[in-house]
């Protein structure tokens, strides 16, 4: 019998980690070494395994990839502060640690793109026949009126070469986007593309999620998600639009995902970018938790202190910045708390969050 005081025990974070990595773009773990320092903690601390937990609890961590997570990344995700996805970044890595025996999984998404995406300039040609500047919206009124145009260049492989076909997809596309008021398309960087040094996990998430499953024998499953081109995808559960101007799929829900997430007793989720992936992934499951009953969005906690939102900075205003989503974000941490979710910090023992059954 496991008494109630060690099921929520909080364990040390283990000597070999240095919060200086987060800030490291070239840190990588050594696997090996990582392996046997799990196996020596885990007999030390007497570590359960992660099959006798009696509440399941999901760790759900968003696009913590290098592109977004340090400034050589072509899509860092600095917040306000400039230092966001870094201090997020050791935040998390010290959160799962210590909570180690607590947390039964981790799932660990990756944004996975390549060259030619409807979100990256590449994909389009200006009015003069030139790639568009990244960090700027694609409306349908720029579309119709010329300004910006689907690189027919793409056709033969993207749609067998009709083109006519891929104008009017992309008009829908936008339309699509439009009418459902969650976002405009937006040009972003080249990021995150498979193959790319900005694709992989940052070194000391990859480090802090290698040990949690050698110390507990969990899983620590990787969901990929983005590599759809003519559809953004946000939310690790579904794309932002599933259906092609002539009605076929173009598309489909994670509803497996969903399902795993419904089933644990507690979801955690933190990751890049607050704005962006991750509150398009909690208004998804908040989706599909208003099908299925209101009472299970009090199973989900978002570690408010472990994500930053995009903050473009002005060059040539310092202080400024050409696009600016917090105040998107701090919304939907507002909509999500009133909707039932648990909006925490990581600081906070788990013990003690509202809610929590252990």
């Amino acid at each position: 019998m496991i008494s109630a005081e060690r099921r929520v025990r909080e364990l040390p974070v283990p000597g070999f980690y240095a919060p200086a990595h987060a800030r490291e773009w070239a840190y990588a773990p050594d696997q090996q070494a990582l392996f046997a320092a799990a196996q020596a903690f885990r007999r030390e601390h007497r570590v359960r395994p992660a099959a006798r937990d009696r509440q399941r609890i999901q760790l759900l961590l968003i696009d913590l990839q290098k592109d977004f997570c340090f400034p050589p990344g072509t899509l860092y995700v600095g917040g306000r502060s400039g230092s966001g996805a870094m201090d997020d970044s050791d935040r998390i890595a010290r959160f799962l640690y210590r909570n180690l025996e607590t947390i039964t999984d981790v799932t660990c998404t990756l944004d996975t793109h390549f060259p030619f995406q409807i979100f990256f300039p590449a994909f389009w040609l200006d009015e003069n026949g030139e790639p568009p500047a990244p960090h700027q919206e694609v409306s349908v009124e720029m579309i119709r009126a010329g300004r910006v145009r689907p690189n027919p260049d793409i056709a033969w492989w993207l749609c067998n070469g009709d083109y006519d076909w891929l104008l009017h997809q992309v008009e829908f596309y936008c339309r699509e986007l439009e009418r459902a008021g969650r976002y405009r398309l937006y040009l972003w960087p080249p990021h995150c593309i498979l193959g790319s040094d900005g694709h992989p996990l940052v070194g000391v998430i990859h480090e802090a999620r290698l040990f949690h499953a050698w110390a507990r024998g969990a899983r620590s499953w990787i969901e990929s998600k983005g590599d759809l081109p003519l559809t953004e995808n946000y939310s690790v559960l579904a794309p932002e639009v599933l259906l092609r101007h002539d009605g076929r799929p173009l598309a489909q829900r994670n509803k497996r995902f969903v399902k795993t997430l419904l089933k644990s007793d507690a979801v955690i989720i933190a990751g890049q970018a607050a704005s962006h992936c991750v509150k398009s992934t909690i208004d998804d499951l908040l989706a599909e938790i208003g099908t299925k009953g209101e009472a299970l969005a009090r199973k989900v906690y978002i570690l408010r202190d472990c994500m930053s939102s995009v903050a473009v900075p002005d060059r040539e205003h310092p202080g400024a910045f050409l696009f600016d989503f917090t105040p998107q974000a701090e919304e939907a941490l507002d909509r999500f708390a009133a909707a039932g979710m648990h909006v925490v910090t990581s600081a906070d023992p788990i013990a003690e969050w509202p809610g929590i059954a252990l």
